[in-house]
């Protein structure tokens, strides 16, 4: 079947994109300000050569890097580890009132954000929104909780009355965060729980999307935090990674599984403790009695933000045989409605891919599903008229197990949509995946989508959303099963993680030994019926 065009495009105007008489693509008209790139470029350390950094929308430079070397590393390890002392004695009251002020600063000076993150991903305004609202509440959950969540607790003790256990919080010391290209500003939230828990930070952002963690480091040197607290090292895998791993004393990592695996078994080895968030296939099950329409509309914002390369985002689609037809009608209807374009504004509903590697790994998955057999319902082809990594969002039927495309996660503008027979058959194909990172279920009845979401194998499941009411939850716990990763992030989870729990005991008036006048025999009778007195005292 032949792909029909979705996705009107923007207008080739001002801020919404300007192309040159002979179809070359020039990009926005508004470019980032040189005195803040400058800023933000003298707060990496590094004194490697510099790379050049494309932007997506062009495919010209943006901004030049300098890359880090192992001994960069070992200095902001150097520097990090000379500051935490200081930071963790700084009561929690006054380390969680600077996550309230970056809050503030976040959302007043969003507008250089969103611009840095269209210009370095290529994404759309709206879903760079998406990173700074995320950002910014992150920080404000962290700022207003952390102080309950690190106060010492008062825990059971050995002996009623005689033993007084407290379990403390104490800061692991230097976490070492690793953040991906794909949302490089709302993946930068593993930063701020490390620091309000009193830790130190040494980050690797991808360096194409460097610039986003580094203007989040300035924002939160300006509400107060001590600048090298906070360091942040840009270099490749090959040079830096191993080092990365064997100075920290907790890893933070999103990123692939094959690298999450790699990382898991290099901190295994120093026994430090890790979270990893993954990879997904994501599905989304549709049952007999949802709303088509709503779940078509929710569809779109779930399969194609930031083009797809959301490790959230869904790939596969499972719809009762009842309703498929009349929800790929309507889902199809949306897609060829949607805008595409180089906007800073937010005129654009979907922006580019952002790196050449990507649009071919979509490319490969498509082609190959397509030669198999599978259908084209809409989209299916690049658009390098309006950039040089840009590609429609697409919808695919008839997809089999022996495509790529079946099994693999694309991240990129591409989803499968398969008929099912029941809820049983929606489950099953929903968890028949090595992932479980995310997953949603549409229905009127919410007891039905609730069933069915209990039965899925991801660590979160969303009813009648697509992925941000899990993940908008910040007192709630995000990560995956499976291969998707393991630990989580957000709420008191994202927080303790990155912490040690020590428990101080005190014992008083009596020990453990019996005291003169028993003998070790009577001794443990004693104790013996004082156990099942205190049983029947308070229930079994």
């Amino acid at each position: 079947m032949t792909a029909t065009t979705p996705a009107s495009t923007t207008s080739a105007q001002g801020d919404t994109g300007t192309f040159a008489a002979a179809g070359r693509v020039t990009g926005p008209a508004r470019r980032l300000d040189p005195v803040l790139l400058k800023q933000l470029v003298d707060g990496v350390t590094a004194t490697g050569e510099a790379v050049d950094v494309p932007a997506p929308f062009t495919g010209e430079p943006l901004v030049s890097l300098p890359q880090a070397s192992t001994g960069d590393v070992a200095a902001a390890y150097a520097a990090a580890r000379t500051a935490q002392p200081a930071w963790a004695a700084t009561p929690v009251r006054e380390r969680a009132a600077v996550l309230i002020r970056l809050h503030d600063l976040v959302l007043s000076r969003q507008d250089e954000a969103l611009d840095i993150l269209q210009w370095e991903t290529g994404k759309a305004r709206a879903h760079a929104f998406e990173e700074v609202l995320e950002t910014a509440v992150c920080a404000l959950y962290f700022g207003r909780r952390a102080p309950r969540l690190l106060a010492p607790k008062r825990r059971a003790g050995a002996f009623p009355v005689l033993t007084r256990a407290i379990e403390a919080r104490r800061p692991k010391g230097v976490v070492c965060v690793i953040t991906p290209w794909n949302y490089p500003l709302a993946l930068s939230d593993d930063v701020l729980p490390a620091l309000v828990a009193g830790n130190a930070v040494v980050q690797k952002p991808d360096t194409q999307t460097a610039l986003s963690a580094l203007w989040l480091r300035s924002l939160a040197i300006e509400a107060g935090l001590p600048p090298s607290v906070w360091q942040i090292v840009v270099g490749s895998r090959d040079v830096v990674g191993d080092p990365l791993i064997d100075c920290a004393d907790f890893v933070a990592f999103t990123g692939s599984t094959a690298a999450g695996r790699a990382i898991a078994a290099r901190a295994g080895a120093r026994l430090i403790g890790c979270s990893l968030e993954l990879g997904g296939k994501n599905p989304m099950v549709v049952l007999a009695d949802a709303d088509v329409t709503k779940a078509a509309k929710g569809a779109i914002r779930a399969c194609f933000s930031n083009a797809g390369q959301l490790c959230i985002s869904i790939e596969r689609i499972y719809v009762d045989r009842s309703v498929h037809d009349a929800f790929v009608r309507v889902f199809v209807t949306e897609i060829e409605g949607l805008r595409l374009g180089a906007a800073l504004d937010y005129t654009a509903d979907v922006g580019s891919l952002t790196y050449q590697r990507q649009l071919d790994a979509v490319r490969a998955h498509l082609d190959d599903a397509v030669g198999k057999g599978a259908t084209v319902l809409v989209g299916g082809k690049a658009r390098p008229d309006l950039g040089p990594l840009f590609h429609e969002p697409t919808v695919l039927t008839d997809v089999t197990p022996d495509m790529a495309l079946y099994r693999d996660e694309t991240f990129g503008p591409v989803v499968a949509v398969y008929p099912v027979d029941g809820d049983d058959a929606a489950v099953a194909a929903a968890n028949d995946t090595e992932y479980g990172l995310n997953a949603s279920v549409w229905s009127r009845d919410l007891g039905r989508a609730r069933a069915a979401a209990a039965r899925i194998e991801a660590g979160s499941v969303n009813v009648n959303e697509g992925y941000a009411a899990t993940y908008g939850s910040q007192g709630a716990p995000m990560g995956g099963m499976k291969s998707s990763g393991l630990g989580r992030r957000h709420g008191a989870d994202g927080l303790l993680k990155l912490t040690e729990p020590q428990t101080v005991a005190t014992q008083r008036l009596l020990g453990f030994d019996p005291p003169s006048f028993l003998s070790q025999e009577r001794y443990a009778t004693v104790l013996t019926h004082t156990l099942g007195v205190l049983t029947r005292l308070h229930g079994r």
